[in-house]
């Protein structure tokens, strides 16, 4: 795993260039400390022993709830087209988008 660097103030000036927002000195400061005291709780996690753990990938376990796919008649011509504003040979009609 690649060594976390400690942020410099010349660091979230960029962040913050790349952002497109602008901070005073005083918010350079702070938001350094601030990312600094971040990627120190995140070099913690690499001392954590997972050796013997399974990864995963969701925190519960995930399933899908589908209804059973039973094949039902469609809805007649007639009455999809009913609320249509325009209509042509069957079809709905709508403005070109270019």
């Amino acid at each position: 795993m690649e060594r976390l660097k400690i942020v410099s103030k010349e660091r979230t000036e960029r962040l913050a260039w790349l952002a497109k927002i602008e901070l005073t000195e005083e918010e350079k400061v702070k938001f350094t400390e601030q990312l600094n005291k971040i990627l120190d709780s995140a070099k913690l996690l690499e001392e954590v022993d997972v050796g013997g753990i399974d990864p995963t990938f969701h925190a519960i376990e995930v399933t899908n709830d589908l209804r059973d796919d039973v094949e039902e008649d469609s809805m007649d011509r007639k009455d999809a087209l009913a609320n249509a504003a325009k209509t042509k040979d069957g079809y709905f009609v709508a403005p070109k988008i270019v």
